[in-house]
């Protein structure tokens, strides 16, 4: 049997569809997966040694430059590169026009949520089979619960993202336990307060743990290195691809984050994690696994660094 999963974006969702993977293999051992993703995300499925194929899409950037031949270039060869294998099934888990059509192009039976379940219910028109599942359950749940009924057994497993813990070498990391605190999210209401993350990581320092602050954007950086330069041997941490920050939490003894994917990563890679909303409600689609993990705010809500500490004390002692 050969399965291809349709699952595009964001970072988040992207890392709320693994344990569909391992869910398919623990019934159907002999399954072959493969799996559509943005480019940018591309590095999470291929995190699972069970993704045969991972095919890169590039719907954010062809966006932008849709009048441009090298663009219908790229376009063309990912359609050959979808088209290239007879699917047995193609699963839209994202249930959204954008990955409905990329389903609509694959050879296989094509199944998704139906109108009533997907987050755009027009994707329900361009499947052959279709099923019910509650918008009310948490993200990676729902996931779980569509490959189970087009698949035909029952999801009723703790989740497993069947990601190992890679490790790392890389010579900055300190020689202390550490903890990697994630500052950076998509939007500015997402932030929690600099000052707060000051007062946490001194508490943390005085529990004997090195603060790690991964940035990306140069904004991002700027952030941590200016974070990183008010405490006692805090660390700013160079840029690093997805894989190489998914062995930097690895190997923290916890992770605190705002709304951000690399939350969930932390989270899919049993990594102990607590995280903040302070814009969003994180009942449908907060850090959510099998290890420690807590979810603190919500919306309009700027949880205390004393809560965070609490929250923490199973891990901290």
């Amino acid at each position: 049997m050969r399965i291809l999963i349709v699952k595009t974006s964001s970072l988040g969702d992207v890392i709320h569809n693994l344990p569909v993977v391992s869910d398919i293999l623990r019934h159907f051992p002999d399954a072959v997966i493969d799996w559509v993703v943005e480019e940018s995300f591309a590095a999470i499925p291929r995190l699972h040694p069970r993704v045969e194929e991972v095919i890169p899409v590039a719907l954010r950037r062809w966006r932008k430059n849709l009048f441009s031949s090298a663009t219908w270039a790229e376009i063309g060869t990912f359609r050959h590169q979808l088209r290239a294998q007879n699917y047995d099934m193609v699963l839209d888990t994202q249930g959204l026009l954008k990955s409905a059509l990329i389903t609509a192009q694959a050879h296989g039976v094509k199944c998704g949520y139906d109108a009533d379940s997907a987050r755009e219910p027009i994707a329900a028109r361009f499947y052959e089979r279709r099923y019910a599942v509650s918008k009310y359950t948490h993200a990676v749940t729902r996931n779980r619960q569509l490959a189970a009924a087009a698949l035909g057994y029952v999801a009723d497993s703790p989740p497993d993202f069947g990601i190992p813990a890679p490790t790392t070498n890389a010579a900055w990391l300190p020689r202390k336990p550490y903890a990697v605190l994630l500052t950076a999210t998509s939007r500015d209401d997402k932030l929690w307060p600099e000052k707060l993350w000051l007062e946490l990581g001194q508490q943390l320092s005085d529990k004997g743990l090195v603060s790690i602050f991964p940035g990306g954007s140069s904004t991002e950086r700027e952030r941590a290195v200016r974070l990183a330069s008010t405490l006692p041997e805090a660390i700013a941490a160079p840029p690093m691809a997805l894989p190489e920050l998914a062995s930097l939490l690895a190997g923290a003894q916890a992770v605190v984050g705002v709304d951000t994917g690399l939350s969930h990563l932390a989270v899919a890679l049993n990594v102990p994690t607590v995280a903040i909303y302070t814009a969003t409600d994180p009942g449908l689609t907060g850090v959510f696994g099998c290890g420690f993990h807590k979810n603190l705010g919500g919306k309009s809500q700027v949880p205390s660094v004393q809560s965070v500490l609490e929250a923490l004390q199973p891990v901290l002692g």
